[in-house]
């Protein structure tokens, strides 16, 4: 197969993309997710629309310049009560989603959608259900004095792979999912796609 474009500098998505086995050239899209996800909020959209639309987006953008090639976009939303908890700004906005999400269940949501010729050519949404235990806020910031802040920013308040998953009772759904990328179902379409 040629080679696989990523519309993302995310490093986890690459990595699970790599660990699968699927070659991917990394090429941010540099899409205004904030906007996007604010305007569409607005007019009531439901969070894994919003997920699937970036999703889209990402790939569709970065498909135009790159004719005849595979572009794989991504994107993920934390879904709590059907309202979207967005990236931290700063290390005391990370506290406060901490604190939303502290003893209650929320939904990860993981779109991708991939593109040829700047046109969607198959998508794909999953969502997995975390449950964060009951903590102290005492607890909530030991658990952020442990995570760098490029971590903190780049996958929002945790990393189910590292000191995230201490955070939770119970997690029902895929790892790839949490962490960005549905892996088992893009490849099962790669193949296909030969």
């Amino acid at each position: 197969m040629d080679e696989i474009i990523l519309a993302s500098k995310s490093k986890v998505r690459l990595e699970i993309l790599s660990k699968n086995n699927i070659k991917c050239v990394p090429e941010p899209s540099n899409v205004d997710e904030d906007e996007i996800k604010n305007s569409m909020l607005k007019d009531g959209a439901h969070p894994e629309d919003v997920s699937i639309n970036l999703a889209q987006l990402k790939a569709n953008k970065i498909s135009q310049k790159n004719s005849n090639k595979i572009v794989i976009g991504a994107d993920s939303v934390i879904d709590l009560n059907k309202k979207i908890i967005s990236k931290p700004k700063d290390r005391n906005e990370a506290l406060e989603i901490l604190k939303k999400l502290n003893g209650k269940s929320h939904y990860l949501i993981s779109s991708v959608c991939i593109s040829k010729n700047g046109s969607m050519i198959w998508k794909h949404t999953d969502k997995a259900k975390l449950t964060m235990k009951k903590m102290s806020d005492d607890e909530l910031k030991l658990y952020l004095s442990k995570i760098d802040d490029e971590k903190l920013f780049a996958y929002n308040v945790y990393q189910i792979e590292g000191e995230g998953k201490n955070l939770f009772s119970n997690i029902e759904g895929d790892v790839d999912t949490i962490m960005g990328l549905p892996i088992k179902k893009i490849k099962e379409y790669l193949v296909n796609l030969k």
